[in-house]
């Protein structure tokens, strides 16, 4: 008790100061000792032991500093909720984004590291075949020479004997006493000496010891070491920015273009290309208008595009699925005289710039016509004859199949449709539809019954991004070519994901198809190459490149089979159709750019019919085209009572009528047709 006393001369003060609460107001420089005052220069607080060295500051009472503090704060708290109360939703949704991207990404390098195991594995196996069959040629080779040697020595060996043994014995002979009873054998030996004496025994060796390996390595070592590229790009779309002509006021029927420059997050120009970049034109009643980018490889790309009509357009350029600075832009689009166009500075420019970004274009007269319907067509205008020389016929009437059903809207849901692609019909009554912009594709009876959709968006294995064309396997899986993913996806009939194909080989497949030994023809729009790969995603085959040529092509589309395994290409830019053997030989070849019969304005979706017959959508001219197989014009699918705007995909349906995808009006159209 007595250490709890106080002495009799101890303050008041001091008592309060001893007593007070451990943690409240207490000194941060002396322990126990409670602070009351505040010194404005050092911004601390003070006790009684704390003022001398503080006797010179400006002070105030504790309280009074504290609560000046406590309004400082619940002023600068009002100000950071005031500026960041409306953007709290926005960063939670970026943070949302950036880790959805990264789980891409994770899901990207899990894919390519799959990837990679697997091609290496696949080499491994090739390699452990190649050095089968050296050591089984090398055993066969070795064989077949020491059989001859053997033979050789064992007749020489026998020779020699024979030789020496007959040698002997005639001298033995000669040696002994002539007489009757050694007549007979003397007669022997002289009848095998005239054999010896007749026998060639060859002393030239009949074989070789040459058995070399000639193993050129250096160059195999050389792919090897250069086996494989990891591809990426440091663009943001919130740095990337668009400029050209393109951007500005537009002719109609001419091709304009739109470069754009892809930058890091400190908006360092990029200099490597293979950026994820889309380009979508959008008409004033939201249909989209083809075009085409082209990848310079340095950080910059060219979009041309062509637009059918007058009216104010919006063009959305989009890098990673994310708008690039000021996207979406508006476009005004006017209509000139041909005289003007000539003349026209903008009109030269859009048009230079489309020919330096793409290779065959078509010319701009025929570009300039896009979107009549074959009921708008001049009487008595002649079809282009086919490139190989097809005998001209004369022009037939369009053949009077009707309009069955239409169905889609613009829209979401079941049976609403942005940006439809690719046609597929199945052999059970089935009609698939890739919904483009919706990231699905979706399923319908023969009668137009919606059936079911599948497909999730995204960028990770079994997701889509972009699916453009679509196909029906024989085992009843289903194709998908994913232009954004860069890869192939196959699902089963139920809508499952099992697989994808081509990763790290495709650019931007269109379209996709399957020939009668069950392999995937993949069109690589981008690449502008054809890949034939088996269901397991084993390449088999590929074959074309970038040009006007016979074996080349400027975007291609859409392919089918034929009768004969053969497969037939839709070249757009290129405006003809192109017809190949599975090893790549080019068969036939037709059409021209314009709107005659037998003429094409970007062609798309293509499919044969039991007789050979070639069906083909006709993007620029909005109609469809019927030929031989020879490539010789027929007639037209009759579709002026509803005009098309903008096909894409076409097929035959179980029952024989033919589907299109009509893009431009968002719907798939089914017609009569007469086989």
């Amino acid at each position: 008790m007595e250490a709890h006393q106080h002495s009799p001369d101890s303050s008041s003060e001091e008592c309060t100061v001893l007593e007070a609460p451990p943690g409240k107001n207490t000194c941060p420089q002396h322990a126990g000792k409670v602070a009351d005052l505040y010194c404005s220069v050092c911004e601390c607080a003070l006790c009684e032991d704390c003022v001398l060295e503080h006797e010179e500051h400006p002070k105030v009472p504790l309280g009074q500093a504290l609560e000046q503090h406590r309004c400082r704060l619940q002023e600068r708290l009002g100000a950071v909720q005031n500026r960041y109360e409306s953007r709290l939703p926005q960063i939670s949704d970026a943070l949302s984004f950036v880790k959805e991207i990264l789980q891409q990404l994770t899901n990207q390098r899990a894919s390519i590291e799959e990837d990679i195991q697997s091609s290496f594995e696949d080499l491994h196996k090739q390699l452990d075949v190649r050095k089968s069959v050296l050591l089984m040629e090398l055993e066969v080779t070795y064989g077949l020479k020491q059989k001859v040697l053997q033979a050789q020595i064992d007749n020489l060996v026998r020779g020699e004997g024979d030789i020496t043994s007959t040698c002997t014995q005639t001298e033995e002979a000669l040696a002994g006493e002539a007489c009757v009873a050694s007549l007979q054998v003397e007669r022997e030996l002289e009848e095998r000496l005239i054999e010896l004496a007749r026998f060639r025994l060859s002393c030239q060796p009949e074989e070789n010891d040459q058995l070399d390996l000639v193993m050129e390595t250096d160059g195999l070592r050389k792919s090897i070491h250069n086996l494989g590229t990891i591809v990426t790009t440091s663009a943001v779309a919130s740095q990337s920015e668009a400029m050209g002509a393109g951007l500005e006021q537009c002719i109609v029927g001419h091709p304009a273009s739109v470069t754009i420059v892809t930058r890091d997050k400190s908006g360092g120009a990029c200099k490597s290309g293979n950026a994820i970049l889309s380009a979508e034109v959008f008409t004033p009643d939201g249909s989209i208008v083809d075009g085409e980018i082209v990848d310079h490889k340095n950080g910059t790309y060219e979009f041309v595009y062509t637009v059918p009509k007058e009216g104010d357009f919006s063009l959305a350029l989009r890098l990673y699925d994310q708008h690039i600075k000021g996207s979406p832009f508006k476009l005004t689009i006017t209509k000139v005289l041909e005289a003007e166009v000539e003349v026209s500075p903008s009109t030269t420019t859009a048009t230079n710039s489309a020919a330096n970004a793409t290779p065959s274009t078509g010319s701009s007269e025929g570009a300039k016509r896009r979107g009549k319907s074959p009921g708008q067509k001049k009487k008595g205008s002649k079809r282009a004859s086919s490139a190989l020389g097809t005998p001209r016929r004369k022009t037939q009437n369009p053949i009077e199949d009707d309009l069955i059903f239409r169905i889609g809207t613009k829209g979401r849901n079941k049976g609403e449709f942005t940006n439809l692609q690719g046609v597929a019909a199945s052999s059970s009554g089935r009609i698939l539809i890739a919904d483009s912009n919706n990231q699905c594709v979706q399923i319908f009876s023969n009668e137009g019954e919606f059936k079911s959709r599948f497909g999730v968006r995204g960028r990770s294995p079994g997701q889509l991004q972009r699916p453009t064309g679509v196909a029906v396997h024989p085992s009843g899986d289903i194709i998908i070519a994913d232009y954004d993913n860069k890869w192939v996806s196959i699902f089963t009939s139920e809508g499952k994901f099992k697989a994808k194909l081509g990763s790290g080989r495709l650019m931007g497949p269109k379209g996709v198809s399957v020939d009668q030994n069950g392999h995937v023809i993949v069109v690589d729009n981008k690449a502008c190459t054809v890949f034939i790969f088996q269901l397991t995603g084993k390449l088999i085959t590929k074959f074309g490149s970038r040009g006007n040529g016979d074996k080349q092509f400027a975007g291609p589309h859409f392919a089918a089979v034929n009768n004969n395994n053969e497969i037939i290409i839709t070249d757009f830019h290129n405006h003809s159709v192109k017809v190949f053997t599975p090893e790549g030989e080019l068969v036939l070849k037709f059409g021209s750019n314009g709107e005659g019969n037998g003429q094409f304005n970007a062609p798309t979706g293509v499919a044969v019919d039991i007789n050979g017959n070639i069906i083909v959508a006709d993007w620029g001219n909005s109609r469809i085209q019927v030929f031989d197989g020879s490539g010789s014009f027929l007639s037209y699918i009759n579709t002026s009572a509803d005009p098309l705007y903008g096909p894409q995909g076409l097929a035959l349906t179980s029952d024989g009528h033919v589907v299109v995808a009509d893009s431009g009006n968002h719907c798939f159209k089914v017609y009569r047709y007469l086989q």
